[in-house]
């Protein structure tokens, strides 16, 4: 499989999925609910047991999907994300056996940061595209626009604490490529099966206009639509994606 950048992953949709996937769920059934709803980006986390035969099926029965996994915290998680068809990492923090892994994998890396200093450290092993992480906690929309003056070259992805309720704001900064989140795909959703209802809230985010049978309303898949958040028009991030030209 040919090796993406973070700059690609961050741009294909404004919210990345972040997901817990226990084993008796549908890990497959809940890819398409996602990637049908306009979210092709998902970050199955490592908190599970479950995590990566999750993220081997989905890879496999979803192509349209960008599987990555998420919660990497040691070395020997970015091979075994590897082998099971990831497509990206994502790390809470940044060390280096993790930033050493991932350059072994050829994996895109999202390191976490939540401070100047670590996404300094961060910028010194070439990272421009980060995870602030836990966002609302570390300082919100207010410490991600603080970061803007010194550091306008790196591109964030703030997860922690994103909702419906503040997703928006976090979107409209210049600095804020996506964020994070798992509100599009609740447990109790996640549980019973109810593929419509992810659909439709993945939709609600990504600008995916859903016909009767919760498919796209165009001939167009998930892939041929992209963010629009931090491009040309900053502020544009909560308006509907478009279709690549």
């Amino acid at each position: 499989m040919k090796p993406i950048s973070m700059e690609f992953v961050m741009g294909r949709a404004p919210v990345i999925p972040v997901l817990a996937i226990d084993p008796e769920v549908d890990a497959v059934g809940l890819a398409r609910a996602l990637v049908s709803g306009g979210l092709p980006v998902l970050e199955v986390t490592l908190r599970t047991p479950a995590a990566l035969a999750a993220v081997e099926a989905m890879a496999k029965a979803v192509p349209e999907a960008v599987v990555g996994v998420g919660t990497v915290v040691r070395a020997d998680q970015a091979q075994a994300a590897l082998d099971a068809g990831a497509q990206f990492l994502v790390s809470p923090g940044t060390t280096d056996s993790v930033l050493q892994a991932a350059e072994q994998t050829k994996l895109a890396l999202l390191p976490g940061i939540s401070s100047a200093s670590e996404l300094m450290r961060a910028g010194e092993a070439g990272y421009t595209h980060l995870k602030f992480f836990p966002a609302q906690s570390s300082g919100g929309v207010d410490a991600l626009r603080a970061f803007n003056g010194p550091f306008p070259q790196v591109r964030f992805c703030p997860t922690g604490g994103i909702s419906l309720q503040n997703y928006l704001a976090y979107l409209a900064l210049p600095n804020v490529l996506c964020v994070g989140g798992s509100w599009v795909a609740p447990t109790d959703a996640v549980a019973s099966g109810d593929w419509a209802r992810i659909s439709g809230l993945a939709a609600s985010v990504s600008g995916v206009r859903l016909n009767a049978h919760n498919a796209p309303a165009t001939d167009n898949s998930a892939t041929d639509w992209h963010s629009v958040a931090g491009e040309e028009d900053p502020g544009s991030a909560d308006e509907d994606l478009r279709p690549k030209r």
